[in-house]
């Protein structure tokens, strides 16, 4: 829905003003779109490293090409024939599975779980741990914490970025229209229609600042949050699955508590996970 939104709020502007009687012309005024694009840009590049700018374009780029977290029936399904895997015929023949995902039947029969890099790499990369060494489950709960925790805070960057640009917005709207204030002083023995003219473009300028900061730049970054938010939840359901069978749970008991870990308003009931795992074990 973020394209959606985005057409939402333009029309609702420009529409509300053309309703009112306004002139569309004045309202497109490319240099200011360059002085505030530009410097947005620009202070953004100051800001911050290469490395989340690329990220930054990346996540936006998903964001707006409606990119979905993970779906949990697959990532249960994942979870479940990894576990059970282990459980009948050892940790050695997980091994394959978690050593290269992208060619393992259990991740390529969850293709939502696959195109997760951050989640593929933390299924595999805790359960090579769990695999290779002898860890209590609280020393593999807390090393999985850890894990998460690196990997939230990477996620929010990109959202974090946005919004400073977004705080930013508003005051370069004001440098376009306060140069646009300097220009018109240089006409004042102008007509008044020209002058006019002036201080309508100046103003556009602080119109347009305001509306890219809390009509556009401010919701995509609640909308990355919102999704970094989700990829994490994913980590918490593997993280509780994998922490229940290190404890000795069977693998059917602990993809239930991995259940309850998810938010009431997205949790499968328990007799959809049952048929789920029911059918994965067929």
């Amino acid at each position: 829905m973020t394209l959606v939104g985005i057409v939402l709020v333009f029309l609702a502007v420009v529409g509300g003003y053309l309703l009112e009687g306004g002139n569309i012309h004045l309202l497109w005024q490319p240099v200011e779109l360059l002085i505030i694009g530009g410097a947005a840009a620009g202070a953004f590049l100051i800001s911050n490293p290469m490395s989340l700018v690329k990220a930054t374009a990346k996540t936006v780029k998903a964001t707006l090409s409606n990119a979905h977290h993970s779906n949990y029936d697959e990532l249960f399904v994942c979870i479940y024939q990894l576990l059970n895997l282990i459980r009948k015929e050892g940790s050695v023949a997980v091994e394959a599975h978690i050593d290269q995902p992208q060619q393992s039947t259990i991740f390529q029969a969850a293709p939502s779980v696959l195109k997760s890099k951050a989640l593929v790499d933390f299924i595999c990369d805790n359960l090579k741990a769990f695999n290779s060494t002898s860890m209590a489950p609280h020393e593999f709960e807390q090393l999985m914490d850890t894990d998460i925790a690196s990997q939230k805070e990477e996620m929010s960057e990109p959202a974090h970025a946005i919004n400073r640009v977004a705080d930013a917005l508003p005051g370069l709207g004001i440098v376009a229209a306060v140069l646009g204030v300097v220009l018109t002083m240089t006409k004042i023995s102008e007509p008044a229609e020209v002058i006019g003219h002036s201080i309508g473009a100046a103003l556009v300028g602080t119109f347009l600042g305001i509306l890219g900061s809390y009509g556009f730049a401010s919701p995509i970054a609640t909308q990355i949050e919102s999704r970094a938010h989700h990829a994490v939840m994913d980590m918490y359901v593997c993280k509780a699955a994998l922490i229940s069978f290190a404890m000795g749970w069977p693998p059917m008991l602990a993809l239930e508590h991995a259940r309850r870990v998810i938010p009431p308003h997205d949790r499968p009931d328990f007799a959809s996970l049952e048929k789920i795992l029911r059918a994965a074990k067929k």
